[in-house]
């Protein structure tokens, strides 16, 4: 089913697989049913194939084991450089790099939710020492990826509840921004783009990450007001995607899918004179209880000329 959808609404930006990198293999961990240890040392568990798991046991639990804690630099050392550059030789579409940096729920699967929020709150130094080996690790990762023919380099980290952001703005902008400004600040020297994403409510940062460099955000846009957001935005960054994947696309109809595509499209997509400029990248997120008609409409509406 998913290749004849393929075939009949094809993409044009993917996301390059490094074999052997262990971007690969983790994927496929996390969509079957059980327990895995990952790169990093965290044990996870899902519950239901399909679905991403949690970690239940996080490889810093205790403080104490950061002394002896060492970042995996064999994935970057592993990665398959040809295979990438063939890979892009032979493609005519954009082509990503498997997400890269996510150094606050990297620290949150090495920690755990609870003791993450408790070292940042107390403003622990063992956290800042963690961080700084976290993000030393990224850098490395993102320059390897740079060295290669990709067009863009995706990084990500889900900051937002249903309402707002999981940490005090203040405190994103004083420990997290900077990060993502060196990640930005590396990606572009290379002359690549910054693709990044995150889950929740970001209205608050949004102008925080145009500010840093990013060019194309994944954000839920559906859990902000996306006629807010356009009218803030719009010819700032570029809008990658997306369709409402909690309520109208599991439970809507084909109407309320079709009609939320056009609504982005009226808010980002046109100028006054009702052109096509740009500014929104057609994307959604195809899960399990998506219905074929529905992910169908999406790209239906998309095609639509209005």
């Amino acid at each position: 089913m998913y290749e004849s959808f393929i075939k009949e609404f094809p993409v044009d930006i993917k996301c390059a697989e490094s074999y052997p990198s262990g971007d690969k293999e983790f994927f496929k961990l996390i969509s079957k049913k059980g327990t895995f240890k990952d790169e990093w040392g965290s044990i996870w568990y899902v519950g239901e194939p399909g679905f991403t798991g949690e970690v239940k046991e996080p490889a810093l639990d205790d403080w104490f084991k950061l002394k002896n804690f060492k970042p995996p630099y064999h994935l970057i050392k592993k990665r398959n450089k040809d295979f990438i550059d063939d890979l892009c030789s032979r493609s005519n579409e954009f082509i990503l790099s498997s997400i890269t940096a996510r150094p606050f729920e990297r620290i949150q699967f090495l920690r755990g939710t609870e003791n993450l929020y408790m070292d940042i709150g107390y403003d622990r130094p063992e956290f800042y020492r963690l961080l700084k080996l976290v993000h030393e690790y990224y850098l490395k990762d993102i320059e390897s990826w740079c060295k290669t023919a990709i067009d863009g380099v995706f990084f990500m980290d889900d900051w937002g509840s249903a309402r707002d952001l999981l940490i005090n703005p203040k405190i994103w902008r004083e420990v997290f921004k900077p990060l993502y400004k060196d990640y930005c600040k590396l990606i572009h020297s290379y002359g690549k783009y910054t693709f990044f994403h995150s889950d929740g409510n970001i209205e608050k940062i949004f102008s925080d990450l145009i500010e840093v460099g990013v060019d194309a955000i994944n954000s839920q846009i559906f859990a902000m007001d996306i006629e807010t957001l356009a009218q803030e935005y719009k010819g700032k960054i570029t809008f990658w995607g997306e369709i409402d994947r909690q309520h109208i696309l599991p439970f809507g109809s084909t109407d309320d899918v079709f009609n939320a595509v056009i609504r982005i499209r009226n808010a980002l997509d046109h100028n006054n004179g009702g052109v096509n400029n740009g500014g929104v990248i057609a994307q959604f997120s195809w899960g399990k209880d998506v219905s074929l008609e529905n992910a169908k409409t999406v790209f239906k509406a998309w095609d639509k000329i209005i």
